[in-house]
């Protein structure tokens, strides 16, 4: 074969094998998108064991995963905390990318969960966000925050398209070719199938790429463009949520786009500012003309200057200061100069909405209308209501509305049902608050029943009943038929009274009546007795008799009564003649005709009537009927009933983190019923609303409460239940708090141990709890033993106790315990016994470093000196002053374990001297010398003369003064005085020298000299005063010409000392310096680049004594050149150059 033909025939090979590689990563590709979302991919068989997943490490169990979601879609990412690392419940912090966290005004979209497994101690929190947009792709972060741990985990949510069915069906494109019917006929078109898959790979590559230009809108990669500085790239995407800033650089660089310099401002504004609420703002810009007209526009309006608003010009400089920020102030700012414009945003942060007055449990009846009320901070700030987690929105249902009235927020709950039964939460960005919201059946109570009445022909009969309720309305039965009004049937209501009355009573009325209120199941019934009187002839002489069997026992006698009922005793008797009646209350004539209890007389029938009855009503009533031929007597006994007296000695023997045992004791009175249970209650300390504990009465006297919140201060009471009624509740128990007992100390260790004592030091629980901690409590036992000794009597409130009075030479096991109001903690236990025998340790004194130098104090100062030593056992300490020693009148010394003081209480000059310190062990000592030196001020100097004086001058001399005041004379004061006026003028002050010349004096006067020693501790109280005067003569003042030529110093300029070349760093201050000579003095003109540099506030010039120098603030790369200093007088003139180079900062 021909050499160009086997070259085509590679070439075509070559392109054979290339779409058979492209083919197959397309059905790879196509392979990953058909495999659902849910499954998992199983390892390879050959997988290496690196590839497994690795064990969870710090506070998270489970880590948030990659996600890859279709546009539209919900996505939910779930992690799980481990709870036993932490003492309580953790702060989580959604980001997304490095600075924009998620929360509750991110919007609707991002919902977050949480919850607790409390047998797992795990902590899960979910975000959930819904109807994914191409926006929120990108890299994600999860913080987690406990007191003092950490921890945070990343990850990433890829966003595609929604997926369509074209293409998906690989095998639609290996059809046969040809017309045959049969599937076996035909050939398999395999480059149709590779050409459609190449149109498909190159749309895909399409449709990425429109993608990318998509993701980002157009007016970011405006704001992009015109960026000048490299930080502003970052604020823009912070500003906009852009994730992938190096992916958006990338792009950046590809566009070639020429900045245009604006010719107006020579520095804009800044992308954004942020500031917190209530602070201010400043916002800078510089023009480019001082002259040009400028406006500032806030969301398109004019901004007038105002207290809030303060425009300032300052030079080139134009700020617009914006006063006490609120949320509306939250908006875009342009300023406007002539054409051009310059734009900003403003973001104002709140700060944290803190909860000032909680929520309150609330107990309710189905059908009451419920408001849970909190109070905040802020007005107009944002709250959460959640219900048993889940939050509660306006779209969850016309049932639950939101008010909002300045600090207060109120969830109102319309028609209350059992379904709002649940705890209620509201949550700001500052705290939360938690209730309990219980509702129940109504149920109504019968306060007072119908009695039985017995009445006569034409008398009246009236049911009275009262209920709870003053709304409820009833129906009244006979014999089960409903009783209807008429002219004799009365029918009435009357708040919480039903009566039904019958006037005119006829045989027909006797029965059972019945009375039912409407919506209960309940009734109250009693029977309504005729009395029919039979007229018989009766003799004449009839002795009285009482109508009453009282034939009984007093139990069978013995007529029971509610008490606040009413009671009538209708006692018939007859007699002939009409005997006379007489009662008696406890064999004590009952006469009364009126009041509460009184009789009722009629024709053979005598009544006692009791309104409302009372206990001291209770006891033996006797009628008595007496007439001419004979008497008659009968005996009643009267028990009222009532409800109990309230419970006694209500106390809360226990708590724990969500519980409290109540416990109380029965009532002293039962009321004459015996008490069938007891009904408890509970509120918040401050609270007026109290929550039932129990529906169905309890019949003990202990009662454990759950369901608490720990932390915070409750009250309960109890009533006493008996077949009549609900006592009066009981006193509140004092207020008392759900805790729980603290975790174990930690850090428990030995500091310290002696032949009977050893020294222990602990940290606090890493969990304490609302209760806090009492103290601890310290116990001991020998090792081998389980008998625990207390170490101490009083709890301690320090971390860290001398245990004292242990066995020398045991070896001992010891343990801390916290102690709160919950009781003892789990203890913890040193790892290894403790033998107690003491420690030899050499004895060395530390001394301080102000003591090793001479310690000089004043004269009646205090001298406090505190040298700390160590050494075991406790040292002997020795003081001694220049070999004695020390006088105890004079000078105090205290010594304890780890230090010795010496005091002195008021310094003398006698106390200077060396002192020694010994500190001594058996044959072991360390000693220190401390010199101390108590001075005073000087005395006056000595033979102070004048010694000389000759025209304006004189000299002055004198000596040192005999008491130097124990420290060196540091110098003299010498003052003058005419002898005419004797006013002393200071000439000299620090004169260290024994002689001066004072000058300038005035001719014609005398003068006076003074001399004042100075030391450390100042001038001497009195000054040595000259002997003799200095007096200046008018006469004798001669000009004697000198006898010598004058030398002649004029000189032309010279450069004794050149400029240097230098190289300095831009923004860093710099000096050029040179040394110059001449006479007269010349003139120094310094330049830059041959101009001379004039009055420029940047360049300062100047000359000391010859030498000059150029200073030059703050360099930037123009002030860089080559720099000359020229001298210039008559003489003549000279030049130095050097050459400056800025070097721009790393």
């Amino acid at each position: 074969m021909p050499e160009p033909q086997k070259a085509a025939a590679k070439k075509e090979e070559k392109k054979k094998e290339e779409k058979k590689k492209e083919e197959k990563k397309v059905e790879k590709k196509s392979e990953k998108k058909e495999v659902p979302q849910d499954a998992k991919e199983e390892p390879p068989a050959d997988a290496a064991p690196e590839d497994k997943p690795a064990e969870p490490e710090g506070l998270f169990i489970e880590k948030p995963q990659h996600v890859l979601v279709e546009t539209g879609k919900d996505v939910s990412i779930v992690t799980k905390v481990d709870g036993s690392q932490m003492p309580a419940k953790p702060t989580i912090k959604w980001f997304k990318g490095k600075w924009l966290e998620l929360g509750i005004k991110s919007g609707i979209r991002f919902q977050f969960k949480d919850s607790y497994d409390k047998e797992a101690k795990v902590y899960t929190f979910e975000l959930r966000i819904g109807k994914v947009v191409v926006g929120d792709r990108g890299d994600y972060r999860c913080e987690i925050t406990s007191k003092d741990k950490f921890d945070s985990c990343s990850f990433n949510i890829d966003v595609e398209a929604p997926r369509t069915d074209e293409g998906g069906n690989v095998l639609q494109a290996f059809k046969r070719s040809g017309d045959a019917k049969n599937n076996v006929a035909g050939e398999l078109d395999f480059s149709g199938l590779l050409k459609k898959r190449e149109v498909q790979v190159v749309e895909e590559k399409k449709k990425k790429k429109k993608d990318d230009e998509d993701e980002f809108p157009p007016e970011i990669w405006e704001l992009l463009k015109g960026v000048t500085k490299k930080s502003e790239y970052e604020r823009i995407a912070f500003q906009y949520g852009i994730t992938d800033l190096r992916g958006m650089l990338k792009r950046l660089k590809k566009v070639k786009v020429e900045v245009k310099k604006s010719e107006a401002f020579t520095k804009k504004l800044d992308p954004a500012y942020q500031v917190d609420k209530g602070h201010k703002i400043k916002m800078v810009l510089e023009l480019s003309n001082p002259d040009l007209p400028i406006k500032w526009f806030k969301n398109g309006q004019l901004i007038k200057p105002s207290s809030k608003y303060v425009l300032e010009n300052v030079g080139l400089k134009r700020i617009l200061t914006i006063n006490k920020c609120t949320l509306a102030d939250d908006a875009a700012y342009e300023c406007l100069v002539g054409e051009e414009k310059c734009c900003t945003e403003l973001f104002v942060k709140e700060p944290p909405v803190l909860i000032e007055k909680g929520l309150d449990d609330q107990q309710v009846f189905v059908g009451d209308r419920v408001e849970l009320e909190v109070e905040v901070s802020e007005e107009g700030a944002q709250v959460m209501w959640m219900k048993d987690g889940v939050e509660l929105t306006r779209d969850t249902g016309l049932k639950y509305r939101f008010k909002k009235d300045g600090k207060k927020h109120i969830l109102i709950i319309n028609e209350a049902s059992k379904e709002d039964t649940a705890r209620y939460k509201v949550m700001t960005n500052g705290g939360e608050s938690k209730a309990d919201l219980v509702v129940e059946d109504k149920k109504l109570e019968v306060l007072q029943g119908i009695a039985d009445l017995t009445v006569k022909a034409t008398e009246q009969a009236v049911f009275k009943c009262e209920v709870s309720d003053e709304k409820v309305t009833g129906k009244w039965y006979k014999n089960g038929v409903e009783v209807r009004p008429s002219k004799r049937i009365q029918i009435s209501h009357s708040g919480r009274f039903h009566k039904l009355v019958i006037d005119d009573v006829r045989p027909e009325d006797e029965g059972d009546y019945t009375f039912i209120p409407d919506g209960y199941a309940i009734s109250l019934s009693a029977k309504l007795n005729f009395l029919e009187i039979k007229v018989e002839y009766v003799p004449k002489q009839e002795p009285p008799r009482i109508h009453l069997d009282t034939s009984g026992k007093t139990a069978e006698n013995t007529l029971i009564v509610v008490a606040g009922n009413k009671l009538r005793l209708a006692v018939p008797s007859t007699g002939e003649p009409a005997p006379t009646v007489t009662w008696l209350k406890s064999d004590q004539e009952f006469t009364e005709k009126e009041g509460r209890a009184h009789i009722e007389e009629q024709k053979e029938l005598s009544s006692f009537v009791i309104e409302s009855a009372e206990r001291s009503d209770e006891g033996k009533y006797t009628i008595k009927v007496v007439n001419p031929v004979g008497e008659d007597s009968a005996t009643l006994h009267i028990k009222v009933v009532d409800v109990p007296d309230p419970p006694e000695a209500v106390r809360i023997t226990s708590v724990g983190e969500d519980w409290a045992v109540l416990v109380w004791e029965p009532p002293k009175y039962d009321g004459g019923q015996p008490i069938t249970g007891y009904l408890m209650e509970r509120k918040k300390k401050g609270s007026m609303r109290w929550m039932k504990l129990n529906f169905e009465v309890y019949t003990d006297t202990t009662y454990e409460s759950t369901k608490m919140i720990e932390g915070v201060l409750y009250e309960m009471r109890v009533f006493a239940v008996n077949a009549i009624g609900v006592s009066q509740p009981s006193h509140n128990t004092k207020p008392f708090m759900p805790i729980a007992p603290t975790s174990e100390p930690t850090h428990l260790t030995l500091e310290d141990v002696t032949d009977t004592t050893a020294t222990l030091k602990w940290r606090p629980p890493d969990r304490i709890g609302a209760g806090g901690i009492d103290g601890y409590l310290i116990e001991y036992c020998r090792e081998g033993s389980d008998e625990w000794i207390p170490g101490n009597t009083e709890l301690v409130e320090r971390c860290g106790f001398m245990v004292k009075g242990l066995p020398t030479g045991e070896k001992l096991m010891f343990r801390v315990t916290s102690v709160n109001i919950a009781g003892h903690s789990q203890p913890a236990t040193m790892a290894q016994p403790v033998t107690i025998r003491e420690i030899v340790q050499q004895p060395k004194i530390r001394l301080p470093r102000q003591l090793r130098q001479t310690y000089i104090k004043k004269v009646g100062e205090q001298v406090n000196l505190v040298i700390p030593f160590q050494g075991k056992p406790r040292p002997k300490v020795t003081w001694k002053k220049d070999g004695q020693p020390l006088d105890p009148k004079e000078i105090s010394v205290r010594t304890s374990d780890l230090d010795t003081i010496l005091f002195i209480r008021s310094a003398a000059r006698h106390h200077s001297g060396q002192y020694e310190l010994l500190v001594q062990i058996e044959n072991m000592e360390d000693k220190a010398t401390i010199k101390i030196r108590i001075v005073e001020k000087p005395g006056p100097p000595q033979a102070v003369m004048v010694k000389e004086v000759w025209g304006f001058n004189a000299l002055v001399e004198w000596e040192p003064p005999k008491d130097d005041g124990n420290s060196e004379i540091m110098g003299y004061a010498i003052q003058k005085a005419d002898k005419k006026t004797m006013e002393w003028f200071t000439v000299y002050e620090h004169n260290r020298l024994t002689r001066c010349t004072v000058s300038d004096l005035i001719m014609g006067n005398e003068y006076y000299f003074r001399v004042y020693s100075e030391n450390i501790c100042g001038l001497s109280d009195s000054p040595g005063v000259s002997k003799n005067t200095a007096f200046i003569h008018k006469t004798g003042i001669m000009y004697k010409p000198m006898d010598y030529k004058e030398h002649d110093f004029s000189m032309a300029p010279q450069i004794l000392t050149p400029l240097v070349d230098r190289t300095v760093v831009a923004g860093y201050s710099t000096a050029l310096n040179c040394a110059v000579r001449g006479h007269p003095k010349p003139k120094v003109i310094w330049m830059k680049n041959k101009m001379e540099i004039r009055e420029d506030p940047k360049f300062l010039m100047k000359n000391n004594q010859g030498v000059l120098t150029l200073h030059i603030r703050k360099p930037s790369p123009f002030d860089g050149g080559t720099y000359s200093c020229r001298a210039v007088n008559n003489l003549g003139e000279a030049l130095t150059e050097c050459k400056l180079e800025i070097r721009g900062a790393c």
